[in-house]
């Protein structure tokens, strides 16, 4: 098998893409306690933050805001490694996750 494409996902689809995660330990207890949403709140969230369309946020980080669900202007800094947001698009982040 070969890896064609490299799409990120969050947490909600690991699960839901990983089977029955009752066989593999350490892959339940990670995703019971780092996977906050289900796959439904998760897409939306998702969707909400694609609709800001800031070109400044990857997909990648988008990923990463959903599982992670920064609280703070700081923390949604922390998501991204190659360009920081200004106030206002940290903000804009911040008050969307707000909502789940």
């Amino acid at each position: 098998m070969r890896v064609m494409d490299m799409i990120p996902v969050h947490l909600a689809d690991v699960k839901e893409l990983a089977g029955d995660v009752d066989e593999k330990k350490s892959l339940k207890d990670y995703l019971k306690k780092f996977g906050k949403l289900d796959k439904k709140k998760s897409d939306e969230l998702a969707e909400e933050l694609r609709e800001l369309k800031n070109l400044k946020i990857k997909e990648e980080d988008i990923m990463k805001i959903v599982d992670f669900l920064p609280k703070d202007t700081e923390s949604v800094n922390k998501i991204f490694k190659d360009v920081s947001l200004d106030e206002k698009e940290a903000n804009d982040v911040v008050e969307i996750v707000r909502r789940y």
